[in-house]
């Protein structure tokens, strides 16, 4: 049967009416975090004695105090930016760190994705930061490009010579790790930074009663509300 003209626009009335009636998809705004903020007293050490520095090496934070995973992302999303606390050491000290460890301070974020027995591989790292102009201060430093993550990754920080961003004092409790290897763990004249992506290393040496005084802060991605 041919329908009318008038039929037709019935029919649209109708399918429209039946569309503007279907509810609204909202979608549920993203949440901001800061991962490794755990909280605490994170003063790192100098230029009072001893005046100890993160050396050669890349890292992340397992515990502090009872709090787990202190570095590990728990959701989906993007790093915007990061943070460091540095201490201000004295003309004496830095020279000597400068001249013991590879040059002038600097440090990079680095992410990664964990596998068996302590090992894992670099996903992305952020930009290196010579850390100098910096010292005495807690600085932020955002990304020029967010890097993607997921929930399980593990942020850690880089420094392919020294930063004086070491926490020390802490509890027991309190402890990192560093990509260094069996037997290596007080070799800090060998380089173990972690400077390129797509690298595996072991992260087997634990260092009890110091502290990372870095974080990064992630945006969550925005899940849809039914």
């Amino acid at each position: 049967m041919k329908r009318s003209p008038k039929s037709l626009l019935a029919v649209a009335g109708v399918a429209t009416a039946g569309i503007l009636a279907l509810p609204a998809m909202a979608a549920t705004p993203a949440t901001i975090s800061e991962v490794g903020d755990a909280g605490g007293d994170v003063v790192p050490s100098c230029p009072s004695p001893p005046c100890k520095a993160i050396p050669r090496t890349t890292g992340y934070q397992v515990k502090v105090g009872d709090a787990r995973a202190v570095d590990v992302v728990q959701a989906d999303g993007r790093i915007v930016a990061w943070t460091i606390t540095l201490s201000k050491p004295g003309p004496k000290q830095t020279a000597f760190f400068n001249q013991n460890l590879g040059g002038e301070a600097q440090a990079q974020l680095t992410i990664l994705r964990p596998g068996h027995k302590l090992y894992a591989r670099v996903i992305a790292q952020g930009e290196p930061v010579k850390l100098t102009p910096y010292f005495g201060q807690k600085t932020t430093f955002a990304l020029q490009k967010s890097i993607p993550v997921k929930k399980g990754y593990i942020i850690g920080i880089t420094v392919p010579t020294w930063a004086p961003a070491l926490s020390l004092g802490q509890p027991g409790t309190t402890s990192w790790r560093a990509s260094r290897g069996k037997g290596e763990c007080n070799n800090f004249d060998t380089q173990s930074a972690q400077t390129s992506t797509n690298n595996v290393t072991r992260f087997y040496c634990l260092y009890r009663t110091a502290r990372l005084a870095y974080s990064a802060t992630i945006v969550a991605d925005p899940k849809p509300a039914s």
